[in-house]
């Protein structure tokens, strides 16, 4: 029987635990130094561990963000982590509906992610175009740039996502 896991904010207690989860959920990306980088700057982001009898299951990050020539509040979701002896059991998608339900609380009109249709779909994401991120995407990557209104509105106007320096890295943007 799967255990339920317990989400809550990260501290800094749980940096090993996390530098440890990264290269096992992700063993041929190396996200550890972003994911250290948004660790040490809380006024960016929201970082949220799920706990599986006092053990680290799963880690998200939302990166508080904007847009170019717009006042709306935007958010970044991930990384997004979850150990593999704990994925296919609602994890990732219990971190997920709580960093939105954070991020709706914090009023974000829009969250954003660059990651799988079919996985991010599910809570609601549309493919997000007429928002261009940082760099551009390779074609096939192009239906992964997604995005999900909070405020209630589905209008999405064109504009350019204004990310804080640490996500301004061209190799996070490539395959």
């Amino acid at each position: 029987m799967a255990r339920t896991a317990d989400i809550r904010e990260s501290i800094d207690d749980d940096q090993r635990d996390i530098e440890v989860l990264y290269p096992l959920a992700f063993p041929d990306e190396d996200l550890l130094p972003l994911v250290r980088d948004l660790l040490q700057d809380p006024g960016v982001a929201l970082s949220l561990v799920a706990m599986i009898d006092s053990n680290l299951a799963g880690h998200v990050v939302f990166t508080r963000c904007g847009f170019s020539g717009n006042s709306e509040k935007a958010a970044m979701l991930g990384p997004l982590a979850v150990s593999p002896v704990h994925q296919g059991q609602g994890v990732g998608s219990k971190l997920v509906r709580a960093g939105l339900q954070q991020m709706e609380h914090e009023d974000v009109d829009r969250v954003f992610v660059l990651g799988d249709p079919a996985y991010y779909g599910r809570f609601g994401f549309q493919p997000g175009s007429v928002v261009v991120p940082p760099y551009p995407l390779p074609a096939e990557w192009q239906d992964a740039w997604q995005s999900l209104s909070l405020a209630g509105s589905d209008l999405l106007r064109p504009g350019k996502l204004k990310l804080p320096k640490l996500w301004l890295q061209p190799s996070l943007w490539l395959p």
